[in-house]
């Protein structure tokens, strides 16, 4: 019965309103009739609608991506390690070039240790970073120890570039007691709070929108710093992306979007992900400052890369780099990319625009690097990496208690009760578990 009168009383109330503007015509409609006139001739040429920043034109045209012209990629060093122009030249020390080749070389070994213990069965899952290095370290060098970064899953050269270590590394794959994450994470899902790394999550894009919120306290607090968000191509067909995207453009913070076209999302080409002009061509849309770079030239992401930044801290706005690269491993151990992609296809990128083997000349070049030393390094790296491999497959699993704790600040009733259920099954089937492989719970 209330909800009637309710509505009996709001259609009376809305039919007088409507009769007031009916006899109140003269004064609704004056604004658009012949004797203002006048009025319309201003600004004629302008539109005036809200959000709009185009002019007017006489001419019926469909915007043409393929006409209008595709973002250039910017490069500095070519495919023999040449700098193609000399104003370029990079600005990073001959020290430094010389560590970030030593850690890229690192990265690779490792992959090549780890991807074949997965393949032995020595622990369950791993993704390498064939191929994408260069735009690891050159975003990495570029950004400042306390920016946050928002990682994907393909950047184990950023972190290394931090400070994460060979047996950080391993401890995480193998899940062992050490392991900063105490085992619950897949492996190469890495993260880091001490080096302000974001615990890598598995699902698709989820990090691009968690990126300008943090942006955006980072621009409350009025620090100059900035968060860097990775991603891949394939990520920017996720609704996610294009939330992050806008919602950083409006706020206006300050994010760098840093995505490794890889050319595949899985098994899918980037031909068939999307038909406008690539991911930097996105940034348009959104209104963000964006750059297209070769990712396989160091020297470029590196200069786009801090470019970007000093943009994004002082001007507190998102920029968006499209780093175009090349996954010349597999997607993943649960991949097998020749299902989709040809060997030729793949070898031509491993022996003719392989980052490493690009910053190589360059290092060649200026006489700072030979094949003694390369041999030389080669070896060293190979036994770092089976050293930390070596402690971490030694090394105990966390205590099963920790799968119940560090939810609640004290392990309530229900939790407590399946510790208690869990322990009691291990201890019925101890042949089909190896308890002595894991910590003690005490």
């Amino acid at each position: 019965m209330a909800y009637l009168v309710r509505n009996i009383l709001f259609r009376t109330q809305l039919t007088r309103g409507y009769k007031q503007f009916l006899f109140a015509g003269s004064k609704y409609f004056s604004s658009t009739s012949i004797e203002g006139s006048a009025s319309l001739d201003a600004d004629d040429d302008v539109p005036h609608f809200p959000g709009l920043k185009s002019k007017f034109t006489d001419k019926l045209e469909f915007v043409n991506a393929e006409e209008e012209g595709h973002i250039p990629v910017y490069r500095v060093m070519n495919r023999k390690g040449e700098i193609t122009d000399k104003e370029n030249e990079p600005t990073l020390s001959r020290e430094i070039i010389e560590k970030v080749y030593r850690k890229m070389t690192l990265l690779s070994t490792m992959d090549r240790v780890l991807y074949e213990s997965q393949r032995q069965g020595r622990i369950s899952f791993y993704m390498t970073n064939y191929g994408e290095e260069a735009a690891h370290f050159g975003t990495a060098t570029a950004l400042d120890p306390e920016d946050l970064i928002y990682g994907q899953y393909r950047e184990a050269g950023v972190l290394l570039w931090r400070g994460f270590t060979l047996d950080d590394c391993m401890n995480q794959c193998f899940a062992t007691e050490l392991d900063r994450g105490k085992g619950r994470q897949m492996p190469v899902h890495y993260g880091s709070k001490k080096l302000n790394f974001v615990t890598i999550s598995s699902t698709l894009a989820t990090q691009m929108p968690q990126a300008p919120g943090a942006a955006y306290a980072i621009k409350r607090s009025g620090k100059p710093l900035c968060v860097a968000c990775y991603f891949g191509e394939g990520a920017a067909s996720e609704g996610d992306a294009h939330a992050a995207f806008n919602f950083s453009a409006t706020l206006e913070v300050p994010v760098l979007f840093i995505c490794r076209n890889n050319g595949y999302a899985i098994s899918t080409p980037s031909s068939e992900q999307y038909r406008g002009d690539g991911i930097a061509g996105r940034g348009r849309g959104y209104g963000i400052r964006s750059i297209r770079v070769d990712g396989n030239d160091l020297f470029a992401v590196h200069n786009a890369t801090k470019a970007a930044r000093e943009y994004a801290v002082r001007e507190s706005k998102p920029a968006l780099i499209e780093a175009m690269t090349y996954r010349i491993g597999h997607h993943s151990t649960s991949d097998d990319s020749t299902a989709y992609r040809s060997k030729d296809e793949v070898s031509y990128w491993d022996k003719l625009d392989h980052p490493i083997a690009r910053l190589r000349r360059y290092m060649v070049s200026k006489e700072w690097w030979d094949d003694e030393q390369e041999e030389k390094w080669k070896r060293d790296a190979r036994l770092q990496v089976m050293q930390a491999f070596g402690r971490a497959e030694k090394a105990v699993k966390p205590p099963m208690k920790d799968l119940f704790t560090d939810v609640y600040d004290e392990m309530p009733r229900h939790l407590a009760e399946q510790y208690e259920e869990c322990s009691a099954h291990v201890s019925k089937y101890p042949n089909e578990y190896p308890i002595d492989n894991y910590a003690s719970n005490e």
